[in-house]
């Protein structure tokens, strides 16, 4: 069968959807060979992971079957994507085949990533193209790049995160268990010259927020999560915003996009802003102008080792 002009241009938005978002430079894009999917794609960083997909537009029933068995047995891909139309027969058999996977295969079926489209999508209409294309931008950036990409990173993470009393000390400590590591409380408050208690709270609510985790439930032998990793990433790229270094005139419209997810509103807070503690003049309500607080502190003291920005 013929493939449709509203297959063709599904699969080709969400490549061009996780494509565009590389460019805020938070990671890396490389389009995959089709093979058996109708579209994938490889996100780099210091990590690689591999983002396959199908598309279901005209067929359906059996259809369904072969492309999440074809989905669901691929153990090399960090996400299975699914672009469907949205028709209750569709929902209701992809209901039945996903039922029999979560009884056989549930750490496959984990991985997949479901995106309805209205059954009358017309792609040879402007104004539907653009009303798919934005949709599609949201619920693939929110539910699938921000759990792929970064770790699963959430706005109620980031304002726990930026919480914290103590400028710029959430992020020493994360960069400092990136490169070398947790061996205890005092040795990591001597090679941080910070006082003890600080540190092991800060340290204790980085890890209930979910930046680091640990082998043991009591804590303690601390590695940085993927959260936190892109937590660090982030925080790198806010570092470069009010260093007036971001992009072309200090902007990202796709690392912004991105941060508006996250209900981080960094241009809001004027680079001219006084952040330091000596001198903050800040609203401590505000959670964006707390953590650009942590950036500009941290940044001054010259206690981390930022992340470079991703360029592929």
């Amino acid at each position: 069968m013929a493939e449709s002009a509203e297959h063709a241009y599904l699969s080709q938005t969400a490549l061009t959807i996780m494509e565009n978002a590389s460019r805020s430079q938070l990671f890396g894009y490389t389009e995959g060979q089709r093979k058996r999917f109708d579209f994938s794609c490889d996100l780099k960083k210091d990590w690689s992971k591999v983002i396959a997909g199908q598309t279901l537009w005209k067929h359906g029933g059996d259809g369904i079957d072969k492309d999440l068995r074809t989905l669901l047995h691929e153990q090399d891909i960090a996400a299975a994507v699914y672009i469907a139309r949205h028709e209750s027969s569709n929902r209701a058999r992809l209901a039945e085949v996903t039922q029999d996977y979560q009884n056989t295969m549930p750490d496959s079926l984990s991985r997949l990533r479901v995106f309805w489209v209205p059954a009358d999508f017309d792609a040879d209409d402007e104004d539907s193209r653009t009303t798919i294309r934005e949709h599609l931008k949201e619920e693939i950036t929110k539910d699938l790049l921000l759990h792929v990409a970064l770790g699963g990173l959430t706005a109620e993470d980031v304002i726990r995160f930026a919480a914290s009393r103590r400028p710029s000390l959430p992020l020493k400590i994360l960069s400092h268990v990136k490169k070398h590591g947790y061996r205890s409380h005092r040795h990591t408050a001597k090679a941080l010259d910070v006082d003890l208690n600080a540190l092991r709270v800060e340290t204790e609510r980085l890890f209930v927020i979910g930046l680091l985790t640990s082998a043991s439930l009591q804590g303690g032998d601390y590695s940085v999560t993927d959260r936190g990793n892109a937590m660090l990433d982030i925080c790198s790229r806010l570092r470069a915003y009010l260093n007036g270094g971001l992009g072309d005139r200090n902007e990202n419209a796709d690392f912004e996009y991105i941060c508006k997810l996250l209900d981080i509103d960094y241009p809001s807070v004027p680079i001219t802003t006084r952040l330091l503690i000596s001198e903050a003049d800040i609203d401590i309500q505000n959670p964006t102008a707390l953590l650009l607080q942590h950036i500009a502190q941290a940044d001054a003291d010259g206690s981390v080792e930022w992340p470079d920005p991703y360029f592929s």
